[in-house]
Formats: structure tokens, C-alpha cells, sequence
């Protein structure tokens, strides 16, 4: 059985406007008067790789344009809210000042030092986790925003699973915003009318969620997946969740295929009712499908739950781009991910891992800096951090001295431990040229250099070694990503259009050349300088050449 709510939200949502002409779309030639930017979160190239011989919808269609199977967010921070931000802007996250999901500001005088990346921490009463979603951290412009400072017609139109994702992609111009908020579809925009079509919407996935929902059936392909694995120091095995839920369970319709149907088709609605490609002036919407995300982090990435979401992504994708199709739209797909994923390290060593291995749950910054505390009798918290890994912050409470005390103790400790494979310090990373080159042969340093913000970043940055998972055994989080290896960093990048020629390519390209290609393929110039990303002749040809 496959989820249904793809066509029950968009026949609620579309019967609330009057849609535009049904025509039969022909091979296009030109500017397109639609793109559609999608980021599917956490998927990563070895999972394209993995199902794409069973793709027979919406993702083969993608893969049947120009498909690059080795792209890169090239950078060390392999985490949703930088790799968001690289996709529409052109510039790893050391341009965009985007360098992880949170990270920490010590000279804050608010108790919560974390700041949350679409936060605006100058709300009076914010933090990071009771806060007004703003784009008030990005600093680079995305696409959306660059297309309506030359063409005020055009509209920029973002819908996502995730406050973060929606934000990254869409920018600061955007004429509409949605994103879940943990209850149902929200904006930040303030005095712009919600559209029929998103009230309609809303109303139809709440219904949705207020019904029991049966397991889906697995297809044969899953079957072989799925087999419980038991999770080290943790309840639950993993392995073999069909999906089924209970009325009302708003948890379980997020950490389900049904998430990411009702984002494509929320998303679908706007584009009727805004009446998107059908203007004067190119229109762009960014989508962001979070679904992939949270069943890897909370299933990981090769069991059976995994295997029906992906199916279930291709099934709603070619229901959409039909939908494009119906209504003669000239439209051109890019499709990629922020990050990739890794899976639990228990299912890895049965598959011949030997190395996989959960991180040592004292290797963080709390307990790092408490045993520097120690060692030198310090009191505080002496170093904050996200866990084990990232970025680490010194007290700025300690005098001069006793900071320097405690960032050597501290740097030594983590490069001390078995688990850690390098330690940069924020002095050595400030002294590393942004790397140029091809991402496949970016040493350490040069990945965490990518993310590095001279004002933004740690005092240093920890990288775990291959293999090692830094996930805790929470309930929906048994795997995770974040780390500088491939297997986060590697993702598809996906360009199509009616008519383009089929080309699948092994040369590795970044994430941060979506941005130039597409403008390219638009007219849109891009100064020379102002991004990081260069224009795939392999899409947009000799209109490479614009600036």
C-alpha cells in the first residue's frame, strides 16, 4: 500500500483555485519560466546509487537529464542548515557565515550562548530553541534574491519540512514561506496573505493525521531489508517499520513517506493558485523534502523504512512533475541533497564493517571541559560545544591565561582520544586558503576551512574518524552525518527539462555550482568574485560564459 496524501492534499488544495490551462508540455527551448530547486534531505550519492535501478517515476525521470552521481557539499559541516545554504547561493558555508545548524556566541548576554542558524537572536526573549524564524544569518544572497533584484516580476516561493531548509534555499525576497513547525505548515512573513490554496492545505493533512493510517505493504525489493537490528544500549531494534500509525500521532506522520507527499503537494498548490510559470519574468520555488532526514536518523539508512521512503519520494515526485506537466508549464528540475548519511554502525558491522562504532559518550564538550576543570582548577563549563564533534568554544569567562590553559588541555584531550581523527585550531584554519581545486582531493584541513567563519567559528573544530557515529541512542536518533567523509559529503546533483539531452556523468562537480548554472541557463549575470561555484558546460553550455 503507498501513501496516498500527495493527491488527497493537492485535489483539496487545487479545488480552492482556479488552476491554470491544461496543455500537453513540448520539448522547450530558451529561458524556462520555472525552476524548481529540490533538496532532499540527507540523501546521499550512495543511496542514489543504491535504489536508483528502481526508480520508475519521478527520480527516473530526473536521472534520465544530465545526472552528476559524484556531487559534493565539499565542505566539513555536512549538516542541514550550511548544506541548505550552498545549494542557491554559489558559496561553501565560509561565505555564506552559515557553518553549522547552531553554533555558539559566549559574548551573548542571554544564559542560552547557542544560537540557532535561522534564528534572530535580537528578539527580545529569543533563543535557540524558542525563536523567530529569520534569515537574518545568511550572508550572500540566494538565487530567489538575485532573480528579484533584476526582475521585480518574478516570484520566489519556498515550501519545506524543515524552518532551516525553507530559509537557506529561499532567502530574503520571497514572496511565500512554509515550513512545518512541528504542528502543521507556518511562514515568518509578516502581512502577506496566506494563499486559499496553503489554508486548504493545511486542512486536508490535518485531517490526514487525524485518521489511523495502515502499514504500508513492502515491496519486494524492501523485503530483503527488512530484518531488526538491534540497537546498542537502546530499546527498539530498527530494521522493519512499516509506517503504520495511530490518529493524531503527528511525530510518526513526520518520521513517515507521507511527510515529504504533503511538502511536494503544498508546494504543487502554490504553484496553481500563484499561477508560477505562467508569468512574464522566470519564477523560482525551492523545495526542501525532510523526510529522508529524519527516518535515517531515526531508522538509518539501509532498513526497510528507508527502502519505503525512497520509493515513496519517486512515486509523489512523479506525481508532481505530471502535474507540472498538465498544466503546460515550461519548467527546468534541479534536484540535490545538503548532506548525506550514515548508517547505524550495528547494521554496518554486519555488513562487514569492522571499524563502525558508536562515539565514546564522554567524548563531549561538556565533559571534555569539565575534565579540563579539573586537571586545572578551573570552574565553569570551560568549553561549550554541540557534542562530540564541530566546533568548540573556550569560556570567555576565564581570564586570558586561564583560556590559554584551557584550550591546550582541551585540544590535547580530544587529540588524545582513540575515537578523534583531527583537531584544527581556529588560528590554523584562519591561515588556510579557501580550497579551489577539485573536492575529491581536499585534505582535512581544507574541508573544515570551508566552513570555517573567522567571527562565527569555534576556537577549534573536532573531526571524528571514518566510521565513528556520533548519534546517542535517543529515540529517533540511532544515526546521524555531520562528519568531513564522503559518505556525508557525497551527494547527486540532478539537472532536467523537456527535451534536455540524457547525460550521466562520473566527474565530480559541488553543490555550489548549482547556483551559476542555473542562472546561466536564465540570462541571470553573477559577478565575477561573489560566489565560489562554477557553471557546468554539461547543462547550460556556452551560456557558461555569462557573468
Amino acid at each position: 500500500m503507498r501513501s496516498k496524501i500527495f493527491a488527497a492534499v493537492v485535489a483539496t488544495a487545487v479545488a480552492s483555485t482556479a488552476c491554470a490551462q491544461t496543455i500537453a508540455q513540448q520539448p522547450q527551448t530558451g529561458a524556462p519560466k520555472l525552476i524548481v530547486a529540490i533538496s532532499v534531505d540527507q540523501f546521499s550519492a550512495d543511496l542514489y546509487d543504491e535504489y536508483r535501478p528502481h526508480f520508475t517515476a519521478g527520480l527516473k525521470r530526473l536521472s534520465s537529464g544530465v545526472a552528476f552521481r559524484n556531487g559534493y557539499q565539499s565542505h566539513n559541516a555536512t549538516e542541514t542548515c550550511p548544506g541548505h545554504s550552498t545549494i542557491l547561493t554559489g558559496s561553501h558555508p565560509s561565505r555564506t557565515g552559515i557553518i553549522a545548524n547552531g553554533w555558539y556566541d559566549l559574548s551573548q548576554a542571554r544564559s542560552d550562548k547557542s544560537v540557532y542558524c535561522v534564528e534572530d537572536e535580537r528578539v527580545p526573549g529569543s533563543s535557540s530553541i524558542a525563536y523567530t524564524v529569520s534569515p537574518y544569518h545568511l550572508r550572500v544572497p540566494t538565487m530567489g534574491d538575485r532573480l528579484k533584484a533584476v526582475s521585480p516580476t518574478s516570484r520566489n516561493v519556498a515550501v519545506a519540512g524543515k524552518d532551516r531548509s525553507a530559509v537557506m534555499m529561499g532567502g530574503r525576497a520571497v514572496d511565500q514561506r512554509w515550513y512545518w513547525d512541528g504542528k502543521t505548515f507556518s511562514t515568518d512573513l509578516k502581512g502577506v496573505a496566506t494563499p486559499r490554496s496553503v489554508t486548504a492545505g493545511k486542512l486536508a493533512i490535518a485531517n490526514a493525521i487525524a485518521q489511523d493510517r495502515p502499514p504500508l505493504e513492502l515491496p519486494e525489493f524492501c523485503q530483503g531489508k527488512a530484518k531488526d537490528i538491534p540497537i546498542e544500549g537502546y530499546g527498539s531494534p530498527v530494521g522493519a517499520n512499516s509506517f503504520a500509525r495511530k490518529a493524531g500521532d503527528v511525530r510518526s506522520f513526520r518520521a513517515s513517506p507521507e511527510f515529504d507527499g504533503a511538502t511536494l503537494a503544498l508546494a504543487a498548490a502554490l504553484i496553481d493558485e500563484m499561477q508560477l510559470g505562467h508569468g512574464t519574468a522566470t519564477d523560482i520555488i525551492s523545495i526542501g523534502l525532510s523526510g529522508t532526514d529524519i527516518i535515517g536518523h531515526g531508522y538509518g539508512t539501509e532498513g526497510a523504512e528507508m527502502c519505503l521512503q525512497l520509493l515513496s519520494i519517486d512515486r509523489d515526485l512523479g506525481d508532481f512533475l505530471r502535474l507540472l506537466d498538465r498544466r503546460g508549464i515550461d519548467y527546468s528540475v534541479m534536484l540535490t541533497a545538503d548532506h548525506g548519511g550514515q548508517d547505524i554502525p550495528e547494521r554496518r558491522r554486519q555488513q562487514g564493517v569492522a571499524d563502525a562504532a558508536r562515539v565514546d559518550p564522554k567524548l563531549t564538550a561538556k565533559d571534555v571541559g569539565a575534565a579540563v576543570g579539573t586537571q586545572l582548577g578551573l570552574k565553569g563549563p570551560v568549553l561549550y560545544g554541540e557534542g562530540s564533534f564541530g566546533d568548540m568554544y573556550v569560556d570567555r569567562a576565564l581570564s586570558p591565561g586561564d583560556r590559554a590553559r584551557a584550550m591546550s588541555a582541551a585540544v590535547a584531550m580530544f587529540r588524545a582520544h582513540p575515537q578523534v581523527e583531527a583537531v584544527f585550531t581556529h588560528e590554523q584554519l584562519a591561515a588556510t586558503p579557501v580550497p579551489t581545486e577539485s573536492p575529491t582531493g581536499w585534505s582535512l584541513i581544507q574541508r573544515a576551512r570551508a566552513s570555517f567563519d573567522a567571527e562565527r567559528s569555534g576556537d577549534f573544530v573536532v573531526l571524528l574518524k571514518r566510521d565513528v557515529n556520533a548519534a546517542t541512542r535517543t529515540p529517533g536518533y540511532v544515526a546521524t552525518h555531520g562528519s568531513p567523509w564522503d559518505y556525508d559529503r557525497r551527494v547527486p546533483i540532478l539537472f532536467w527539462r523537456q527535451g534536455m539531452p540524457s547525460l550521466a556523468l562520473e566527474s565530480p562537480v559541488e553543490t555550489t555550482d548549482i547556483l551559476p548554472t542555473l542562472a546561466a541557463t536564465i540570462g541571470l549575470a553573477i559577478p565575477a568574485g561573489s560566489i565560489d561555484g562554477h557553471c557546468l558546460v554539461a547543462v547550460a553550455g556556452d551560456r557558461c560564459t555569462l557573468r
